[in-house]
């Protein structure tokens, strides 16, 4: 595909992804649909970015894999909203493209994309087995679905019945094919992480920053899923109104990461815009994460502490709430400053010594009176913090 067709093809398709955005809050307008239908423009990172990589770089599979998910996800999406009225024309076959679409633009990304991330193409060929794993894994979900028989799973206003039911097969086929694609989808999905891992490891320089974007943004997304997870497993289908909170909170981050921080770390990664700014984000997410787990857990501590002992004094909790406010304020600046020496000492030793290195050289430099030796002691700091390929000094000479 010459490098014209493929830049036309690319914004082919973000045009269609805008068209199907659109359509979609017009037509929930019309039919009185569920409003929340129209998030199919969240959509729009994976589409952008999709066609930014496959224009400029049309052999990287990453792009047209990011523009096949969006246009799928804006079709069910339209779909989704069309058939919530059973008795427009052609209802039965929007509900059976809705009922297995989310096979399509769910499990391209995240069961392709770790595979061939940033390259667009896999470590070795005997990675392909793997693909050939997850394609199966995708089939399979989709022919369990696409042929079950009875009535739809989705939402309408009437039961639709599927149009392309195939009955009569050996007990509850369906089901065993759907559940088999399942087993298969996770463990394509166990073997991309891997397959992060080993690329994150064997990689070096610029390979290895665009690696750590993909790595950073997953790895913050499983926070959610797995508080998700553990309120689900706590509470079951009575979730009370305190963890229904954390539910919210929970699932709306996850959806924002997924959908928006995932292709602007693709973006980041793969065209290399402030891409060695990495660093910079995991120590920050490093430091404010523990920083609002220490104020937290202190600031309820107190509260708590301070309601037992104030209780016999005061029928009220505000002084306990103000008292605490008040020093976890005062603990912010102190707390943040450790936890920060902490990171850098543990995660970022070379930042941390480099950062010594030049407080013992500024500690040198007031008391240094010979200008070799002073010329020597810098080249040695500049060596060991910034590590220069070529270095020289020059002096101004005396007139």
């Amino acid at each position: 595909m010459s490098g014209r067709v493929a830049k036309w093809l690319a914004w082919s398709l973000f045009g269609l992804f805008v068209a199907l955005a659109v359509a979609t809050p017009v037509l929930v307008a019309v039919r009185d649909g569920n409003a929340s239908d129209a998030l199919v423009a969240t959509g729009i990172g994976f589409a952008l970015v999709g066609a930014l990589v496959a224009s400029r770089q049309p052999t990287n599979a990453v792009g047209w894999l990011l523009l096949v998910a969006a246009v799928a996800l804006g079709i069910d999406t339209l779909m989704s909203v069309y058939v919530s009225r059973a008795t427009l024309p052609g209802a039965a076959w929007a509900g059976w493209l809705n009922s297995w679409l989310l096979f399509v633009w769910l499990y391209l990304p995240a069961l392709f994309l770790a595979l061939v991330f940033p390259t667009g193409r896999l470590l070795s060929r005997r990675w392909r087995a793997v693909v050939g794993i997850g394609v199966a894994g995708v089939a399979a979900n989709i022919a369990g679905t696409a042929f079950a028989p009875g009535v739809l799973d989705i939402h309408a206003d009437r039961p639709i019945r599927n149009p392309l039911g195939v009955s009569g097969l050996v007990g509850d086929a369906h089901s065993w094919l759907s559940g088999a694609g399942e087993l298969l989808a996770a463990g394509t999905l166990v073997l991309g992480g891997l397959s992060v891992f080993l690329r994150l490891r064997r990689s070096h320089g610029r390979e290895r920053q665009q690696v750590t974007w993909f790595a950073y943004i997953c790895i913050v997304a499983l926070v959610p899923f797995v508080v998700l997870a553990l309120v689900g497993l706590v509470a079951g289908d009575n979730v009370p109104p305190s963890l229904d909170v954390v539910q919210v909170i929970a699932w709306w981050s996850l959806v924002v990461l997924l959908l928006l921080g995932l292709p602007s770390a693709i973006g980041i990664a793969i065209l290399r815009h402030r891409l060695y700014d990495i660093d910079i984000v995991i120590n920050r997410t490093l430091v404010y994460a523990a920083l609002t787990l220490t104020l937290g857990t202190a600031y309820l501590g107190s509260v708590l502490l301070l309601q037992l002992v104030l209780d016999p004094l005061t029928q009220g909790s505000d002084l306990a709430v103000a008292m605490s406010t008040l020093a976890v304020a005062a603990l912010f600046r102190p707390a943040r400053r450790r936890i920060q020496l902490l990171v850098d000492r543990r995660f970022f030793r070379h930042k941390y010594d480099a950062t010594r290195t030049l407080a013992a050289f500024g500690v040198q430099l007031r008391d240094e009176l010979d200008v070799d030796a002073l010329g020597n002691d810098l080249q040695a700091v500049v060596r060991d913090t910034v590590q220069p390929v070529h270095m020289s000094l020059w002096l101004r000479s005396p007139r």
